[in-house]
């Protein structure tokens, strides 16, 4: 058995709303599962999921405060009154602020920016900010992606006499700020038809109103900001991203062509080419140094400046890589140099840690621990550390960080990410409470991961019509993630390493006939777990491999299982002591099974050297049968010892005693009618004898042995002598012989069979080994 590295979940799919949406629209029933598994259940739903264009773009006007906002500003604009836009240091502000940016500057307004310093002023609305606005003559400060949290910062804007216009995207607090407008969909009383778009989209809708019409060129824009910042791809979101995807392949936007052209990005735009392409670079400058450049970067007219910029925020990107690894390494160490007890969540600090990736940090070691994870990094002079978090399913970090509030002058979040801050002294206490409360709310299961799967299909089903039609439901991400599919029972063949690493896996998956490619990014660990054939489970997503203009199904593989007794065709092999050698190197506990005493001896000094290879003991689950057994008998006690084995290594081969068949009742009587004749074989002449009658010494042996067994002859220790009127008895009646049989039939069945006889044989002995289902499912 090879258990997956997930939780397989899939939510329970209603089978007549699949029929009914595949046979309306005309579509295979797997995406038809697909869609209804995501809530897409009627065809008007599914239609617009698919389709949709930018007439379905909801009226920006039912925005709360966006008419207020609009009229104030177009009286800014035609009296030529400066309005300042106050942004964020992520992709998300930077992609708003470019956007409103534009959006003035076509309006023909006077106006100015300004992005506040992660290090020196932190993030959101600051006072300091406002007071040197107002120093500057700024009466309207409209911020993007920012400010919904100001409640004090607009009561000094009103002092100010600024009037304060705020877009945002975030969760609103109990108290709504008091500024002129207030434009969020989220905000309480909102009529907006969707309440998730990203503070890109929010300034996308501002740009919309104002403009009058929809800002095709800022579609691009929008998008970036849109999967950058991890909003749910549904809805608008979705049509926001698609339609900004066909845009980005055709930009004239002298920074998107130069941010594509660093990202090495050619051909159609994807969500992944923002996400791990674009979205870094942009993020990257905000967290080491100021946001400003990647703004200038979406705003000039000027493809060399553009250019100019791009590369130093790939740069940029370059070294925040490289401190995230230089981070990432000490923090694993700080981690594995705890105690058990104090891992269950991960607290994790160190003077000198960037704060703009310790967020990145903590990411990664949720994926290597998979543990809920906080990155905290100290400030000494001011007795403070500052963090960042993120959490597994079932544990809710928002909630914990409130248990420990006592100790959190400043903490937010939700239950998958949070930040905060505190006094150092305190570090050592947060992590003792986190864990305690770990215990409390997380059970065993809680800390494996868990892989939500969208629907099970058989390989005849991953055709390349199927993959084209799932390929409408992007672009993916965050609330509409690439569909992970399940096939079970599938035979795994002509696996090989790949890879400059050698870290990748490529594969052919086969089913009844038909043929899949598959390809395990960064899986090239699991090779010696695998059995060279039979069949297993996996979970991947289904695309389309593109090369040399011919298009052809794959599956990218994500997890892997084997169902049941795992038995690993060793057969022949030319070095039994390198094989053993590979198992002792796992450190998992193996028993070896040599049935044979010479072998048993020979054996010693190999397993000396690893004391995780055992020759005998109880409760192994995995087993190596060294030789072959001498009778089915012998196979079955031994496999019975080990009820719960999941690995079978069969490492057996020709033993050179046996021989290669039993002799024939015709040359039984040949002998015995030589004997019968000279009445006695000496044991010297026994060769001669084997030769005269065409056979092999070890035959003519075995021959002489059965017939003294059964008192046709007497061996008198020099020689076999022909015994006078015998008793008759069949030749079945001699123990020699039987187990000369029964040592030639189990030597057939386990040497000489093809790899699923030899299956079907051990699992035969092994007993009813029935295994429980992978995936579980749960109700709607």
């Amino acid at each position: 058995m090879l258990k997956s590295k997930t939780r397989w979940k899939m939510k329970a799919t209603d089978e007549v709303a699949v029929q009914t949406l595949a046979q309306t629209l005309r579509i295979s029933p797997l995406l038809a599962h697909l869609l209804v598994g995501r809530g897409i259940d009627t065809s008007e739903k599914a239609e617009r999921f698919l389709g949709g264009n930018e007439g379905d773009l909801y009226d920006p006007f039912l925005l709360d405060d966006m008419e207020k906002a609009i009229t104030r500003v177009r009286e800014a604009i035609d009296s030529g009154e400066p309005i300042l836009i106050y942004g964020d240091y992520d992709a998300d502000g930077v992609t708003s602020t470019s956007i409103m940016i534009h959006t003035l500057r076509m309006a023909g307004a006077v106006f100015q920016y300004y992005i506040p310093n992660r290090f020196t002023e932190g993030y959101g609305l600051n006072e300091e900010a406002l007071v040197k606005a107002a120093e500057n003559g700024f009466g309207v400060v409209v911020t993007v992606d920012t400010g919904i949290s100001a409640v004090k910062e607009a009561e000094t804007a009103k002092e100010l006499g600024i009037d304060l216009i705020i877009t945002d995207h975030h969760e609103p607090p109990a108290i709504i700020p008091d500024a002129y407008a207030v434009i969020n969909p989220k905000k309480p009383g909102c009529p907006y038809p969707f309440d998730m778009l990203a503070g890109a989209g929010v300034a996308f809708k501002f740009a919309h109103a104002l403009l009058g019409e929809i800002p095709h060129h800022l579609l691009e824009i929008a998008a970036i900001g849109t999967i950058a910042d991890l909003v749910p791809l549904v809805d608008e979101n979705r049509l926001i991203a698609r339609l900004g995807l066909q845009a980005l392949d055709r930009s004239v936007n002298p920074g998107v062509q130069a941010l594509k052209k660093v990202c090495s990005i050619e051909g159609k735009v994807s969500a992944y080419h923002i996400g791990f392409g674009m979205g870094p670079r942009i993020n990257a400058t905000g967290r080491l140094e100021t946001a400003d450049r990647a703004v200038k970067m979406f705003i000039t007219n000027k493809l060399e400046e553009a250019e100019l910029y791009a590369q130093e925020l790939d740069e940029l990107n370059k070294e925040r890589q490289e401190l995230v690894e230089t981070i990432t390494a000490e923090a694993e160490q700080l981690v594995l140099a705890m105690p058990d007890e104090q891992t269950n969540v991960i607290v994790v600090a160190k003077e000198g840690w960037n704060e703009g990736v310790i967020g990145i940090v903590a990411s990664r070691l949720v994926e290597r621990f998979y543990r809920p994870t906080i990155v905290l990094s100290i400030n000494r002079e001011h007795n403070k550390a500052k963090g960042s978090a993120r959490s597994i399913a079932g544990f809710n970090m928002y909630e914990a960080l409130t248990e420990c509030a006592d100790i959190l002058p400043h903490y937010g979040g939700h239950p998958m990410a949070a930040g905060m801050t505190l006094a150092e002294e305190n570090v050592d206490v947060l992590r003792s409470r986190l864990n305690a409360l770990a215990k409390e709310w997380l059970t065993d299961e809680d800390y494996i991961p868990i892989t939500a799967v969208d629907a099970v299909c058989t390989l005849a089903e991953a055709n390349l019509e199927t993959i084209e039609q799932i390929e409408r439901m992007a672009p993916f991400g965050i609330g509409n993630p690439s569909p992970r599919i399940v096939m079970e029972g599938v035979e795994i063949s002509d696996l090989r390493i790949i890879g400059k690493d050698e870290n990748h896996i490529k594969c052919q998956f086969r089913q009844d006939g038909v043929k899949l490619d598959g390809i395990g990014f960064k899986m090239a660990d699991i090779v010696p777990e695998l059995p060279t054939q039979g069949e297993v489970n996996v979970v991947g997503e289904l695309s389309v491999n593109e090369w040399n203009h011919t298009r052809r199904p794959q599956f990218i593989l994500k997890d892997i299982s084997v169902p049941g007794m795992q038995i690993f065709d060793w057969r022949g092999a030319r070095n039994k002591e390198e094989k053993l050698r590979l198992l002792g190197e796992t450190g998992q506990m193996v028993r070896v099974v040599a049935f044979r005493e010479r072998n048993q001896q020979a054996l010693t000094r190999i397993l000396s050297a690893f004391p995780n290879l055992m020759a005998d003991g109880d409760g192994h689950t995995q087993v190596v049968l060294y030789d072959l057994p001498v009778s089915r008998e012998e196979l079955a006690a031994v496999l019975a010892s080990y009820p719960d084995v999941d690995r079978l290594y069969c490492l057996f081969g020709e033993e050179p005693t046996s021989l290669p068949s039993i002799p024939t009742n015709e040359q039984f009587k040949d002998v015995y009618k030589t004997v019968y004749q000279h009445k006695t074989v000496a044991y010297a002449d026994v060769k001669n004898l084997a030769q005269a009658k065409k056979l092999t010494p070890s035959a003519a042996q075995f021959i002489l042995s059965v017939f003294t067994e059964l008192s046709f002859l007497e061996d008198t220790g020099r020689e076999y002598r022909f015994v006078a009127n015998p008793a008759k008895k069949e030749l079945i009646v001699s123990e020699l012989y039987r187990q000369q049989q029964a040592a030639l039939e189990i030597e057939t069945e386990l040497l000489y069979s093809s790899y699923q006889s030899l299956c079907v044989f051990l699992r035969l002995h092994m007993g009813d080994r029935t295994q429980k289902k992978e995936i579980a499912t749960y109700g709607l």
